[in-house]
């Protein structure tokens, strides 16, 4: 009789066991990577509305601060005005970034002297699983319980992102 060549079938349920293995090690820390991307992301994202917010109050001193982040953003081609200022991508104006939801509003006057901005993930412990805030001060907060904070004076009370 020949010996004939190749793999067991034991050997080759020993590698896919080996392997599964390694997957079963390497996938939830690929995801705990990917929500710490989506988190930085979203840090990111509040302080470029932060910086937008400034500039449109400056842009525009008889509308103060914009009243949603549609007003910030624009449709490309975008012609700057008090109501499409160009100053954010329409990806972040959309409300939506990187599996975090963003919200931002003006308020008070006219001109708007107050705005407060929240980003909150879009699922709970799959997208991340911290919420941010800022408002006027462009310091931002966070929540490590990932809820949206619903008020500026419940944003004012959370602690600073970095101490």
């Amino acid at each position: 009789m020949r010996k004939q060549k190749g793999f067991s079938l034991i050997e080759l349920l020993i590698v896919v066991a080996i392997i599964l293995i390694i997957a079963a090690i390497a996938i939830p820390n690929l995801l705990r990577a990917r929500m710490a991307a989506n988190e930085a992301s979203a840090v990111a994202s509040v302080r470029t509305i932060n910086t937008a917010m400034v500039t449109y109050d400056s842009s525009y001193p008889d509308v103060g601060f914009a009243a949603t982040l549609a007003t910030l953003g624009g449709a490309d081609p975008c012609t700057p005005s008090s109501t499409t200022a160009c100053l954010i991508d329409s990806l972040l104006a959309a409300g939506v970034k990187s599996g975090y939801n963003f919200a931002a509003t003006g308020a008070g006057g006219p001109p708007a002297v107050q705005y407060y901005v929240t980003a909150s993930p879009v699922t709970l412990n799959q997208t991340g699983t911290m919420s941010f805030c800022s408002f006027e001060d462009a310091v931002v907060r966070v929540d490590p319980t990932g809820a949206a904070e619903g008020s500026e004076s419940a944003c004012q009370a959370l602690s600073p992102l970095y101490n």
